[in-house]
């Protein structure tokens, strides 16, 4: 079987204050660099992502993978149209072969492109012109994807990640590969036209926050989808939906597929009943203020085993913010907690290039005042906190090629570019170069912060930071300082939703 394999991924929130240029895609940050043909799949098969699963699930099954593209940016605003254009420009040239079997593609599901709002359906409708409407082509997605009705139509099965956060990519990647087996025929007997699809749109928007599934409502949940499809012999998914990109079919759906199409509805119906009915107002979520979760921190810290993690979610570039707001930071100048905790406390990492490279000139050991940070606009046209001014003192340089070792990134290494750890009143902020959300332990390490003797740690990031920090953390609490990405979707200044689309559950 000679299978064809591509990747895209940005998750756009159409309210953040940067695009996804063709820049951002070259350069990676947070994912691999662009990359095409035979290095594309050099570097892709052994990384955490889940076409490395899947590449690894094909070479098992003896497939021979021709690879295309791989183009994943940070979150930000929308993809440029020249970079949407490129990208999918580069896949359909790739498709012009003759000795296709099938497709596998690793998508994020939740991309907005300038002029084009469903991004990956429009994909896949360029991709099923090239192919026509019987090659199989099966794609993985984020947890977080905005299902549409194209990318249902014209894809033969889609699967997303079941955890959040998402240290399941590559088995993710092993079972699109499995469907795609289904579908080619090799396990079953039964081709893709005998299988059948259904779906339901969830009513009601999800914030990033309550998709964990290391808490409830969708940890249990999560759990009865795999129950059902043991039970009911289908294929199940929900995808919780991105809840910062302003167009019609923004938010969650469950779906699936089987044989049977009496099966696969009841399968979905029954986990669309517990939640959605059953749970609906399990998904509520506590977002502290900045002053209240610093001083609700050091309370606990005082005789914590391990460090209070405090989440800036509203400056989570994971999600479209920039990493450089300062809200938190000037809350925990303002309560004194370096004095407070020992000068066992950090923050990181604050995206700002400027503070970075004057650290360097000074030298480590070296004293200099700095303006940390931006203000930023937010989506209700107001700003953040100003930079902070400080004499800060300079404990630690790094050119920013940072080897990740954590659940979510193992075997990935990060290009920061210029990075500083500097202290101020016994704080220590992590100034980088490059925007990257703080969901590692060697994050806080390669500044010379080991994350487990600090007292308190503010981490840029929403929830993919719990897969390596929880670990270590007494505590864990959120916090909703001003920011670019909002962390209750109801705060959002929504104009495309369809009417009875709720804001929050």
């Amino acid at each position: 079987m000679n299978i064809f394999v591509a990747g895209f991924h940005h998750e756009t929130n159409t309210f953040a204050p940067s695009p996804a240029d063709w820049a951002a895609f070259e350069s990676g940050a947070g994912y691999a660099a662009y990359s095409r043909g035979a290095v594309m799949l050099e570097r892709m098969q052994g990384s955490s992502l889940a076409i490395g699963g899947f590449a690894q699930a094909a070479r098992e099954r003896g497939w021979t993978l021709l690879p295309s593209v791989w183009a994943g940016a940070v979150p930000s605003n929308r993809v440029t149209a020249a970079a949407f254009e490129r990208i999918c420009a580069e896949i359909v040239d790739d498709l012009q072969q003759d000795d296709l079997d099938a497709i596998y593609l690793d998508l994020h599901g939740a991309a907005v492109a300038e002029g084009c709002d469903d991004a990956e359906g429009e994909l896949l409708r360029r991709i099923r012109a090239v192919v026509g409407p019987n090659l199989p082509i099966v794609a993985s997605l984020d947890l977080h994807a905005n299902v549409t009705a194209q990318m249902l139509r014209l894809s033969s099965a889609m699967t997303a990640y079941r955890t959040y956060p998402h240290v399941d990519m590559r088995e993710t990647g092993a079972r699109a590969a499995q469907m795609l087996a289904h579908r080619l025929g090799d396990a079953t007997g039964l081709t893709q036209a005998e299988r059948h699809q259904h779906s339901e749109r969830v009513p009601f928007l999800l914030p990033l926050n309550a998709q964990c599934t290391l808490m409830e409502p969708a940890a249990s949940i999560i759990q009865l989808l795999e129950r059902l499809e043991n039970e009911h012999k289908v294929e199940l998914n929900f995808a919780m939906g991105f809840s910062a990109a302003d167009f019609s079919e923004c938010g969650p759906v469950l779906f699936g597929y089987g044989p049977d199409a009496d099966e696969v509805a009841g399968a979905v119906k029954r986990l669309y009943d517990e939640a959605v009915v059953q749970r609906r107002g399990d998904w509520a979520l506590e977002l502290l203020p900045p002053a209240d979760a610093i001083e609700q921190a050091i309370a606990l810290a005082a005789d914590a085993s391990g460090p209070v993690v405090i989440a800036d979610t509203q400056d989570n570039p994971g999600a479209g913010g920039d990493s450089n707001t300062t809200g938190l930071l000037h809350a925990l100048v303002h309560a004194r907690a370096g004095e407070r905790l020992g000068g066992r406390v950090a923050l990181g990492l604050l995206f700002d290039s400027e503070s970075a490279r004057a650290a360097h000139a000074a030298g480590v050991g070296a004293t200099l005042a700095l303006s940390l940070g931006r203000s930023v606009p937010t989506w209700s046209g107001a700003m953040t906190e100003p930079p902070l001014q400080a004499q800060v003192t300079v404990l630690a340089l790094s050119d920013g090629v940072v080897p990740l070792h954590g659940p979510m990134t193992a075997g990935m290494t990060t290009t920061l570019g210029p990075c500083a750890c500097v202290e101020l009143a016994g704080i220590r902020v992590l100034l980088s170069s490059a925007k990257a959300q703080m969901l590692d332990l060697d994050l806080y390490r390669f500044l010379a912060v080991e994350p487990a003797q600090m007292k308190l740690l503010v981490n840029k990031s929403s929830v993919h930071f719990r897969a390596a920090f929880a670990p270590i953390a007494s505590h864990i609490l959120v916090a909703k300082a001003p920011g670019p990405m909002a962390a209750d979707p109801a705060d959002l200044p929504w104009q495309h939703l369809p009417e009875g689309m709720a804001r929050r559950p």
